[in-house]
């Protein structure tokens, strides 16, 4: 290995030493000032900046997991949560001369042969590879997404800081066990370094918008393609924050594209892309007008057992009817336990949040006249609070991106300022749902796509 490249990656090393020395330490830093009563406000933004300088400047798992976090309501405090979503990879890409050796090593000595080119600075970056733009023999565009080397031992390094500060949490604040959220987010991030798994969710994903020609998902070149480099075919788009100044119908259209991308499989296939974050999708056009959305990177889906979807739907109309057995229902499908009539209640406060828009048959924005800053954060309080005091909830493992998604696209939704009946559209994404239906045409494509049954 030239000296550029092994300097290169024994800083990558040494960056990843001392994610453990600066998180254990302000973790320390946090667990002493609770314990002796001190902190507050002022101490918890101190102690987020110098988490957020200890991750600063990081490429691989530890990034999205620090993102992550930011994006689940009330899992980190709101000091945390805006430090870590400000999070971005500033460590270099892989050099031409070591992406030139990854591919070799990925498709063998006559790689660029496969090819009609092949450009070795890398179009953009990502948590764990870079993507890179290249074309086919019949001179079609292509993305190519190359894993960093090594990211499996740093995957297992990272999650185990993960444990660390979630048993801290654990210690100091009683109202949720966040064990089961720290086995999701480990088997999702694992997941996510198997590009050939990420490429049978792409596949399901095209089965599950098929017909739907508001959003487009990219197709795989298995051929192209190994367990650490995906090759899909190149979909032209533009970034969404980039019309959130057009007219209001360009930017509903947008929204609506958005809501049926990330509702309709869960509904007709019970899997959802559990990472609506800005680099995840693009915008189309089609005879220069902005049409709908190009859906990308399928390393982040979680594929639910029908049951879990009966919950979402049982919940959903026992809110909308006020049918308080259906709501319980709904939770003990999900696997809550000792459940007293106060918890639920407590409950019913974030459903009622995250179901707002959808009981509602008129047209409204997400928020309905909360500012941006503030979405999710008052009803995460009270329900916190309430936890303390009634808790703790053991948070079944399927709601952290259940959840994500809920509030990442509501996030989208207000950037766009968008108008929407959203009532209207979830009737339409789970009309005539039946479990029943739903396991048949889940296993049916779980099989198709050569996925194993959930």
């Amino acid at each position: 290995m030239p000296d550029n490249e092994a300097n290169r990656f024994s800083a990558r090393a040494a960056r990843y030493a001392r994610v453990g020395a600066n998180v254990g330490g302000v973790a320390a830093r946090i667990a002493g000032q609770r314990l002796f009563g001190r902190g507050g406000s002022e101490g918890d933004a101190a102690n987020a900046a110098a988490l957020a300088a200890s991750l600063g400047g990081l490429k691989g798992p530890i990034m999205k997991v620090a993102q992550l976090l930011a994006t689940i309501p009330d899992l980190v405090p709101p000091e945390y949560a805006t430090e870590l979503s400000k999070l971005q990879s500033e460590a270099p890409p892989m050099g031409a001369a070591f992406v030139t050796r990854r591919m070799m090593s990925e498709l063998g000595p006559d790689w660029r042969g496969r090819f009609g080119s092949f450009d070795l600075k890398p179009a953009a970056a990502a948590s764990l590879g870079q993507v890179h733009r290249a074309t086919s023999k019949d001179v079609r565009d292509l993305a190519c997404k190359l894993q960093y080397p090594d990211m499996a031992s740093a995957v297992e390094a990272d999650l185990k800081q993960l444990d660390l500060v979630f048993a801290i949490h654990r210690r100091m604040e009683t109202a949720i066990d966040t064990r089961e959220i720290a086995k999701e987010i480990g088997a999702r991030v694992r997941e996510e370094l198997d590009y050939e798994h990420e490429a049978k969710n792409a596949a399901l994903y095209r089965i599950g918008l098929d017909g739907e020609p508001s959003v487009r998902v990219p197709d795989v070149l298995p051929e192209l393609s190994t367990r650490r480099l995906l090759t899909l075919g190149w979909l032209e788009g533009e970034k969404i924050l980039g019309f959130k100044d057009e007219p209001i119908e360009i930017r509903n259209r947008l929204a609506t594209a958005m809501f049926k991308a990330w509702w309709h499989p869960v509904a007709r296939l019970g899997c959802i892309h559990g990472d609506p974050h800005l680099g995840n999708y693009t915008v189309f056009r089609d005879g220069g007008e902005p049409t709908g959305i190009n859906l990308l990177d399928y390393g982040c889906v979680r594929i639910f057992p029908p049951s879990f979807l009966s919950g979402v739907v049982d919940l959903y109309r026992g809110l909308l009817t006020d049918d308080r057995d259906r709501m319980v229902h709904a939770y003990e499908t999900w696997g809550f336990q000792r459940l007293s009539g106060e918890v639920i209640d407590i409950l019913n406060i974030w459903a009622r949040f995250i179901y707002g828009p959808l009981l509602e048959d008129r047209t409204r924005t997400v928020a309905d006249g909360v500012k941006p800053g503030e979405y999710g954060r008052r009803e995460a309080y009270r329900v916190h609070m309430a936890l303390r005091e009634k808790g703790p909830v053991t948070v079944p493992r399927e709601f952290v991106f259940m959840d994500r998604a809920a509030v990442g696209l509501g996030a989208v939704f207000l950037h766009l300022s968008a108008d929407l009946n959203f009532h209207r559209l979830f009737e339409d994404a789970i009309g005539g749902f039946s479990v029943d239906a739903l396991a048949s045409r889940q296993a049916e494509a779980l099989a198709r796509v050569g996925l194993a049954p959930v």
